[in-house]
């Protein structure tokens, strides 16, 4: 077909999928598959002919996201108790759609709560945003060394490319603002900002999208890996208590059962934020990720998990105590946060408040009285509830102490880190609960520096109770109705309908 095809040859495109009316979720989700999976396949086709040589100069070609589309004509009373599932006045309203069948349950809950308050079908349809060759490959399929060693930047003058006009945050920051007779936002995030996302995610953590988690933590330290490889491994090789597998850095999966074999091969090198899954059905599993030290990466990593819509993050890491009172191995639960982290300024403001979730809160407290075997008065002796600072350079105490010391002390602050405001902040601007956990590894200020020998000791008492701790956390999470969890605080006075 493309051996023919001349100069003035208009751009080849597939036929047009119009919108159409649905007012059953699955019938318009298996839409959104049809169309995505027809559109990214004719893609990839045009691309096989392309690196063949057989394109003309100037042939393009191009298939577009599909979409969702809803028209509210009245301010109708809808149930309010649920953030979201509902538009917030009358309006069309549109999103783009990528991997649909990747967020198969997502996009069924969110279109069927739309059709439930609001009583009218939603239309599904092509969008006008062009699908980019790049996000066409969805596993990884793309052969960059063709690209680059014999196709060169004539690319671009057949296929799209990634445009970052339309990649970006505008949406969850708040700060979006529509053309004339342009359709309201429906989703936080368009289909190009989730395929950016995706792809990054692969890179970072060198496991696929499709094996990330509802319930995700975060820390900083590979003790608490390995403590969780470890335990995972043996839940699942004793019947997996609900849990099916584990999936390592380069997919290596072992799955659940005594005699069960991994498939697989451990990856050569690490990547840079190497993440594990011990994985439920329906995604209700536990994800650990391994994100490194300090502020940028914690930014980061929540920047790409946030298009998976998790149900909640939580940070595990360690911290130094700020106040003579705490000792080496002590938590601290974050209600408060000072953000001198810096990575958010631009997105997030410094006068935005992040505010506790007094669910995330509960559920964290609980664990721990639960792991450590306390309650009540007893569990302030190993826990403190109170304000943590998060700062942007790991070697604070080389400066004169005189204006840091002043302002953890006016900020009442206990605890301060690397990564904790800044996965809290960006869980409050994406919409996705959030939690601290810190564990007290030093205390500078009153001359009980981080040293070798003493680490080494403390990690070894404390990395074991602080990790299940957190995982309790989240299995507390698990139980609760989605509806209770995703708080109402987490959502703007103008909202999108979807989580």
């Amino acid at each position: 077909m493309f051996d023919t095809l001349n100069s003035d040859t208009p751009t080849l495109l597939p036929p047009l999928i119009p919108f159409a009316g649905f007012m059953d979720p699955a019938a318009a989700v298996e839409r959104l598959v049809e169309i995505y999976d027809r559109n990214t396949a004719f893609i990839r086709e045009a691309f096989a002919e392309y690196a063949k040589g057989r394109f003309t100069p100037m042939q393009r070609v191009r298939a577009y996201y599909p979409a969702i589309r809803i028209k509210v004509d009245t301010y109708q009373g809808v149930d309010s108790r649920l953030s979201y599932g509902h538009v917030v006045e009358p309006g069309v309203y549109m999103t783009t759609i990528t991997q649909p069948g990747l967020y198969f349950d997502y996009l069924l809950e969110q279109l069927g709560l739309l059709i439930k308050n609001h009583g009218v079908p939603v239309e599904i349809g092509e969008s006008d945003l062009p699908i980019p060759l790049h996000f066409s490959f969805t596993d990884g399929q793309y052969v960059e060394g063709v690209y680059s060693d014999k196709l060169g930047d004539s690319l671009r003058d057949h296929f799209d490319v990634p445009d970052l006009s339309v990649t970006d945050d505008a949406i969850v920051n708040c700060t979006w603002e529509g053309k004339p007779e342009e359709p309201l936002p429906l989703a936080p995030f368009t289909a190009p900002r989730v395929d950016y996302s995706l792809h990054r995610l692969q890179h970072y953590t060198a496991t696929a999208p499709e094996h990330f988690q509802n319930f995700v933590l975060f820390t900083n330290y590979q003790f608490y890996i390995d403590e969780f490889c470890q335990w995972a491994k043996e839940i699942l090789a004793s019947g997996g208590s609900g849990y099916t597998a584990l999936v390592e850095p380069g997919n290596l999966i072992t799955p659940a059962g005594p005699d069960a074999e991994r498939t697989g091969l451990p990856l050569s090198r690490i990547p840079q934020m190497p993440s594990y899954h011990l994985v439920r059905d329906k995604h209700m599993g536990i994800t650990l990720i391994n994100i490194g030290v300090g502020p940028s990466n914690a930014k980061t990593i929540t920047d790409h998990v946030a298009v998976l819509r998790p149900s909640a993050w939580l940070m595990l890491g360690h911290c130094a105590g700020l106040r003579t009172t705490q000792r080496l191995g002590d938590y601290v639960l974050a209600h408060g946060y000072v953000r001198q982290d810096h990575v958010l300024d631009d997105d997030l403001p410094n006068w935005v408040p992040v505010p506790p979730l007094a669910e995330i809160q509960i559920a964290l407290e609980e664990a721990v009285a639960e792991v450590a075997g306390l309650s009540g008065w007893e569990l302030k002796k190993i826990m403190r509830t109170g304000t943590v600072a998060t700062i942007d350079n790991r070697n604070w105490e080389l400066r004169d102490h005189r204006e840091p010391v002043q302002r953890l002390s006016q900020s009442r602050a206990i605890a301060l880190d690397m990564e904790s405001a800044t996965i809290a902040a960006n869980g409050f601007r994406f919409r996705v609960p959030y939690g601290t956990l810190l564990c007290v590894s030093d205390k500078p200020l009153h001359g009980e520096l981080k040293l070798p020998g003493m680490a080494s000791d403390f990690y070894r008492t404390q990395v074991n109770q602080h990790l299940h701790i957190g995982i309790r956390a989240l299995e507390n999470l698990r139980e609760m109705p989605r509806e209770r969890l995703h708080s109402r605080k987490l959502r703007s006075f103008i909202e999108t309908a979807f989580k």
